[in-house]
């Protein structure tokens, strides 16, 4: 049921005022477009999903019954608009995740920024932007991944998720069933949250410390320490990835570490991260180079994804550092 202030509120939308429209619905345009990056893993998609949903909505806003809900109707017009952008467009993916001989066309997985769902969101929905999380979404089928993302992480019941897919409380169940049998090996044993929180800030801030001096200094063998024996590292878009800690450093020597690098530290999907930036002769100054977010393992590095193509400006990094 709706009262009070908001049903004033909807009841001069739904009379055409767009001002009382943008009230209604702008305290849930974040998680909106927080559950549109987890199904689409873009957030340039997710973005274009929410506007989509919004003009949608405005245009349906005078058969919205006023004692439902606008959380579920909005969440409803915004699944089925993803729903309908992933028949054409296909999943994401991480270089790690193709499978060997595969030469189509790949769409990649971009990376978001910590306030993708305004402040302060629930620590399972913090969780469930993290890479591991969102690249494992990925290889759902798209029903399956929405219907998981509505029961499990925005607590939607699923009678709820029928009516807002269309679909029997049975096959809802089914979806879910399917969803967590192919997604339990995947995500690891402790999210990045944890992992980080057991760790404390001040030696999450020594390890960023130290990884970005060893890159600086060109030194190797600290970066290699700092690693996990199975680490990976992969570079979208490139499709080439290494893993271990000898294919990393043969790697970094033969290419990466050729160079004079500046790390800033910053935060993508939760997780730790840093702005990378390498020395241009030419203009004199350190240019972006990508967006390092590292996947720790207790006190060691077990992944880094450098995405080449991030847009520094989006996480308020300078689009050039002086020398």
């Amino acid at each position: 049921m709706v009262s009070g202030s908001h049903s004033v509120l909807l009841a001069a939308a739904q009379g055409g005022d767009a001002d009382a429209f943008a009230a209604v619905v702008g305290q849930f345009r974040s998680e909106l477009r927080a559950h549109c990056y987890r199904m689409l893993g873009s957030v340039h998609d997710a973005d274009d999903a929410v506007q989509e949903t919004l003009v949608r909505a405005w245009q349906a806003l005078d058969r919205f019954e006023a004692r439902g809900l606008v959380r579920p109707w909005l969440y409803r017009i915004a699944t089925n608009r993803c729903l309908s952008m992933l028949e054409r467009r296909g999943r994401r993916e991480l270089p790690t995740d193709l499978h060997v001989g595969d030469d189509a066309e790949v769409a990649w997985l971009e990376p978001c920024t910590d306030d993708l769902m305004g402040p302060e969101p629930q620590a399972i929905v913090r969780e469930s932007i993290e890479l591991s999380f969102v690249a494992a979404l990925q290889r759902l089928s798209a029903t399956q991944r929405a219907v998981l993302l509505l029961r499990e992480v925005l607590g939607f019941t699923a009678r709820e998720v029928a009516e807002q897919l269309d679909m029997s409380v049975a096959a809802v169940n089914s979806a879910m069933q399917r969803a967590r049998a192919q997604l339990r090996p995947a995500p690891p044993a402790m999210t990045q949250r944890a992992t980080m929180h057991e760790l404390g800030d001040a030696a999450v801030r020594d390890l960023a410390r130290r990884y970005a001096q060893a890159w600086e200094k060109g030194d190797v063998d600290t970066i290699v320490t700092m690693l996990t024996k199975d680490a990976k590292y992969s570079m979208p878009p490139v499709r080439a990835w290494f893993a271990g800690r000898d294919a990393i450093r043969r790697f970094l020597l033969d290419g990466p570490l050729t160079c004079h690098w500046r790390f800033v530290p910053t935060a993508a999907n939760g997780q730790l991260a840093f702005g990378t930036y390498r020395w241009d002769e030419e203009q004199g100054a350190y240019l972006p180079g990508g967006l390092d977010a590292l996947t720790l393992r207790g006190e060691g590095i077990a992944e880094v994804v450098s995405f080449l193509n991030a847009d520094f400006a989006a996480f308020d990094l300078q689009p050039r550092l002086p020398g």
